[in-house]
């Protein structure tokens, strides 16, 4: 099985991880962020501290709601302004050390922002019932193309077998372990 450049670098998801752990500054996030390792991209995810009670702009007639989402979105802005510089920096040196991507997100009230993320073309081979379930999706509205629909039906499946697809990821990174202690030729 080709797991990509990870294989031919020799660099395991959890020598990403650990490596981005110890690089990262403290203080940036509450606890240790999410290490996201791909074939092409390593996302770098955490929770923000919170900051107290939120600053209200023109607000009497925001809602709870508007009120939560100008909050994260100014606390997120906040975040990636004041540490681009150092972001720039542990991004280079580790699209340098491991020949992917970075990409990099918050978590603030509860709620993922994404910074930067890449968007990768994936080619694949559909028969005709795969194709017409795509098709009925582009002409119900529901998606602008067969791409975007194959993409939205990745995304409801990611979203509906959380468990399921976990479980599997676990699988893989123990069958991982076990690949690296074998014997080395």
């Amino acid at each position: 099985m080709s797991t990509g450049k990870k294989e031919e670098r020799g660099d395991s998801a959890e020598q990403v991880r650990g490596w981005f752990h110890a690089r990262l500054p403290g203080g940036w996030f509450t606890g240790q962020p999410e290490i996201l390792v791909d074939r092409e991209e390593i996302t770098v995810l955490g929770e923000l501290r919170a900051d107290g009670e939120p600053e209200t702009g023109e607000g009497a007639e925001a809602g709870p709601e508007d009120e939560e989402d100008a909050v994260v979105a100014g606390r997120s802005r906040r975040f990636r302004e004041e540490t681009r510089e150092a972001r720039v920096v542990i991004a280079r040196e580790a699209e340098r050390l491991f020949g992917r991507r970075v990409s990099w997100g918050v978590i603030c009230e509860g709620r993922k922002v994404m910074f930067t993320t890449l968007s990768i073309p994936v080619m694949t081979r559909l028969r005709q019932a795969e194709r017409r379930v795509l098709d009925t999706l582009v002409d119900a509205g529901v998606a602008r193309s067969r791409s975007e629909a194959l993409a939205w039906c990745v995304r409801l499946v990611g979203e509906h077998e959380d468990a399921w697809l976990a479980a599997l990821r676990d699988a893989l990174r123990r069958v991982e372990k076990v690949r690296a202690s074998g014997p080395r030729s």
